[in-house]
């Protein structure tokens, strides 16, 4: 079973659970004769909006690319996500209005044997369907499951509260109920802002785990004729896609017919392992002891020495044009990259005078 396809069956999971819940509610309520577990249930029905939701979202991110979204819709699953977020932040909001009201005007609690029952069930199915939906979001990476399980939990945790609070009330008749409210209420708002900021953050191009590119550069390292892995850049474009770049140093030996294979075979190796769709940049390395692998030699030490610089790469020279190119990754220190590129051009003008020196300033986007 595919991704989407374990996203739309754990939702479906989620909206049975509700129903069934809602369900057994309603029939106690009608039996028992209380409006309040009645209500209760419906309240329930409504619990299984953010499964829907995720549904929907899921569904849509699976529309196949068109003209104008040539890289498909799978950014959808992250406004799902945003719009669960905004459900759970409004649960907290109002969670926490109506505790503070309890703080100000207290409310003695009324329990019968049936609304007891009707409690420990809810709470034993939320925090069963709230794990449960959570680990498979966190499994699949998805932040709307995740939201949507962290929904349920939340519910369970609110309704232990209550019963904790209502218990202490009937026993020692102190009202903590609202106090315990507020304190959970601002926990949940907080988590809330947290679920908010996983989607947002994506969209916004999140940096990718130090992990996944760790393991690109390695897997691209180890292919024969790779020396070195530079420029590492990928966008995320939903759980499934990604496109990326990256620059790989050669010797300036091989022909144009061996560079195009072992290109090839990168981005076949990337798409299948990864999925993603790589695009492959050569830094051509001066080899052999002739003149031009001996200026490069040069330039990438003292180059290396300053203290700002972490990395050197991309040397190019044309005796034609006169021109020296390189490429620099700066320390996180550096501020002005203009004031770099003035202070690397005059330390290289003393080895060579006569050349146009272009330094080209790169900067870490994905370690």
């Amino acid at each position: 079973m595919d991704r989407h396809s374990q996203i739309i069956r754990t939702s479906w999971v989620g909206i049975g659970a509700n129903v069934l819940l809602a369900a057994f509610k309603a029939v106690v309520g009608l039996i028992a004769g209380s409006v309040a577990i009645v209500m209760d249930a419906v309240n329930n029905l409504s619990d299984a909006l953010s499964s829907v939701i995720t549904i929907v979202g899921t569904k849509l991110s699976q529309r196949p690319p068109d003209r104008e979204h040539p890289f498909g819709f799978g950014r959808v699953e992250y406004f799902s996500a945003i719009i669960i977020a905004l459900i759970v932040l409004a649960a907290g909001v109002a969670s926490l209005a109506e505790s503070v009201k309890k703080i100000f005007v207290p409310t003695e609690p009324s329990y019968t044997t049936v609304t007891l029952i009707v409690i420990i069930v809810a709470i034993a199915v939320k925090l069963i369907l709230g794990r449960y939906v959570k680990h498979k979001g966190q499994q699949l990476k998805s932040d709307a499951l995740v939201a949507s399980g962290s929904d349920a939990l939340f519910d369970a945790i609110i309704t232990l509260a209550t019963l904790v609070s209502a218990g202490i009330m009937l026993m020692w008749n102190v009202s903590i109920d609202g106090y315990l409210g507020a304190a959970i209420s601002l926990l949940i708002i907080k988590a809330g802002f947290e679920m908010l900021a996983s989607p947002i953050n994506e969209l916004l191009g999140k940096k990718v785990s130090p992990e996944l590119t760790r393991q690109i550069k390695h897997d691209v390292a180890e292919i024969e004729g790779v020396h070195g892995v530079f420029d590492l850049i990928l966008h995320n474009y939903g759980p499934d896609v990604m496109i990326g770049s990256l620059h790989i140093g050669i010797d300036d030996t091989m022909s144009a017919h061996d560079i195009h294979g072992l290109s090839r075979r990168i981005v076949t190796l990337m798409y299948e392992r990864y999925r993603i769709i790589m695009t492959v940049g050569i830094y051509a390395n001066a080899t052999g002891k002739g003149a031009v692998a001996e200026l490069q030699s040069v330039v990438m030490q003292r180059l290396s020495s300053r203290k700002e610089i972490v990395q050197v790469h991309g040397f190019y020279y044309s005796e034609p044009e006169h021109l020296l190119s390189v490429d620099v990754v700066p320390d996180i220190s550096v501020r002005d990259d203009a004031v770099l590129v003035s202070s690397l051009t005059s330390d290289l003008q003393t080895i060579v005078p006569d050349l146009q020196i272009i330094i080209v300033v790169d900067h870490n986007y994905s370690d």
